[in-house]
């Protein structure tokens, strides 16, 4: 599956220059199985060791590719045919969906690998087979934490149906708001916030309450409505009040500011 490490090795060390096949044999395996690992704990998919181990293996056995006279585009559709071989034995098939998030990831980390050691443009020796080992553990860690990252803000973007007291029901993409911890003191529900104009000819607001609110430089009073319920990734939540704002512009569609209790809950 290391086919761009190979590729980089193969174009850097020059005609002259010796090709250790058993040194190349035992990098690919290793970062084949660092890649796997990679693969495994992004998609939480907990592949056992000795199926990472036998993955890892089938991907070293490419190294040899490269003693054999073979044009490009043999080699790319090796490339591809080992990569569905190591994620086979890997994790074996459960669905075609399935299958192709493992491939796109395999793939994903290959090249973030591969590039990061062909911009650091290293001249490869023994010297150097140390250095890279010990960069492509940190490199793939910094993937991963970036990856989960990545996933835990998307998963922040909800859609959310608000229910006002009249059954008029209102649906905005919503995003859920780590600093949003607004609450009433007096009925202790927790407030979501949307844009006031948002409401103009679907709610008609007859008796708003006015919350005191803390922002970053005074106090305020908020403008808030008493609605039914709101529902957010199929659950409906009861304790909730739309705080209307004029301040709030939205951002990437975005429209309302979900209430960081909804993590809690």
């Amino acid at each position: 599956m290391t086919f761009f490490v190979i590729l980089i090795l193969y174009n850097k060390v020059g005609v002259n220059m010796k090709i250790y096949i058993d040194l190349l044999f035992i990098l690919n395996f290793i970062y084949d199985f660092l890649l796997l690992v990679t693969v495994s704990v992004t998609l939480k998919r907990s592949a056992k060791l000795k199926r990472l181990i036998f993955g890892s293996i089938t991907g070293a056995l490419s190294t040899f590719i490269i003693l054999l006279p073979l044009n490009k585009y043999i080699l790319f559709f090796l490339k591809i045919f080992t990569g569905f071989i190591m994620l086979l034995i890997t994790f074996s098939f459960k669905n075609i969906k399935y299958f192709i998030n493992n491939l796109i990831y395999l793939y994903m980390s290959s090249v973030i690998l591969a590039g990061f050691l062909y911009f650091l443009k290293i001249e490869f020796n023994n010297l150097s087979y140390i250095l890279i080992l010990f960069l492509a553990p940190i490199i793939l860690y910094l993937y991963i934490k970036e990856q989960k990252q990545l996933k835990k803000v998307v998963n922040y973007y909800k859609k959310v149906l608000i229910t006002f007291k009249n059954n008029t029901t209102l649906e905005l993409k919503a995003f859920i708001d780590s600093g949003n911890r607004l609450k009433d003191p007096i009925t202790h529900k927790y407030i979501i916030l949307i844009n006031k104009k948002r409401l103009k000819g679907i709610y008609n607001i007859r008796s708003p309450m006015y919350v005191p609110i803390n922002t970053v430089n005074q106090k305020s009073l908020l403008e808030c409505i008493s609605i039914k319920n709101i529902i957010v990734d199929n659950k409906t939540y009861n304790n909730y009040l739309l705080g209307l704002s004029e301040n709030f512009k939205g951002f990437d569609e975005v429209e309302c500011l979900l209430n960081a209790h909804l993590l809690e809950e």
